[in-house]
């Protein structure tokens, strides 16, 4: 089983140790810690005006279920096995 968890520093409690040591019992686990100074992307590309239009456009394309693509999972297998 492979479980990220992202959060600040400063969140890290008991309540989180209890958490991880329910989650996976009496199991071996490795823990890794990374600072994520690249963790906001959103941030880094709301910082051009050009991708921060095309962001928003996005959103509210979903939210109104516009301009989607959709993708057929079977024809992409089958193109895949070519």
């Amino acid at each position: 089983m492979y479980t990220t968890y992202r959060l600040n520093a400063n969140d890290l409690d008991s309540r989180f140790i209890k958490s991880v040591k329910a989650q996976f019992k009496d199991k071996e686990i490795e823990i890794v810690v990374s600072e994520c100074a690249e963790c906001d992307e959103t941030e880094y590309l709301m910082k051009s005006e050009a991708n921060k239009k095309r962001l928003l456009e996005s959103l509210k394309n979903v939210k109104e279920g516009k301009n989607l693509i959709t993708v057929d999972l079977e024809d992409l297998d089958a193109k895949c096995d070519l």
